[in-house]
């Protein structure tokens, strides 16, 4: 007797699918091909999609720009450009950060800059902030990268992660509106964290 199709009939049976695998080899072949690289990311060897940008993304990475270049000078900051990561982990992975620091100027570096040279490495978090609290945090820490700020948009907070090691970052602080924040490279900055999220806030 033929089982009714409104019944759970695939409740238990496992989705197995094959999965391709990519490589940095594989993604600029892409975009030779024609692919916007701007709208992929290449993370654990998938290709993440970058999404658009919404407005409070935008004023958040303008702000945070604008302050770190007066800090560092413009030479030494880069706004998503590739970097390499752990060299166990350069073959899958070509993260693109919203904001890097140089250890040395931009025009200097003919390939993507060693995480030894980044100091601090940050990410503007709307819609990816679990991407960029799980996966990129232990990347990033997996490649030694001092410092990781993650400016949470829907939160209203810059988290650090400092101290990488065996994988992770052992210290991690989120730092409110009304705190500040200063890079371990320039510890004499302050950076206002209600700054990343103006005029949002009723102070503005």
């Amino acid at each position: 007797m033929p089982i009714s199709a409104v019944e759970p009939l695939y409740e238990n049976v496992p989705i197995e699918f094959r999965r391709a695998r990519w490589t940095r080899d594989h993604y600029r072949q892409l975009v030779t091909a024609g692919v916007d690289p701007k709208q992929f990311e290449l993370l654990e060897g998938e290709l993440v999609d970058r999404m658009g940008k919404k407005r409070p993304h935008v004023n958040a990475l303008l702000e945070l720009h604008s302050w770190l270049t007066q800090v560092f000078g413009k030479l030494f900051v880069n706004t998503e450009a590739p970097i390499d990561v752990a060299p166990g982990d350069n073959a899958v992975n070509e993260p693109e950060p919203d904001l890097i620091v140089l250890t040395r100027p931009s025009w200097e570096y003919s390939s993507n800059p060693p995480p030894n040279e980044l100091r601090p490495v940050i990410e503007i978090s709307d819609s990816s902030l679990g991407l960029d609290l799980k996966r990129k945090s232990n990347l990033y820490a997996r490649a030694s990268i001092a410092e990781y700020w993650v400016v949470d948009i829907p939160n209203h907070r810059i988290i650090v992660h400092r101290q990488p090691a065996e994988g992770r970052y052992q210290s991690v602080i989120a730092y409110l509106e009304h705190e500040s924040v200063t890079p371990h490279a320039a510890p004499e900055a302050l950076f206002e964290v209600r700054r990343a999220f103006l005029p949002q806030t009723p102070e503005a």
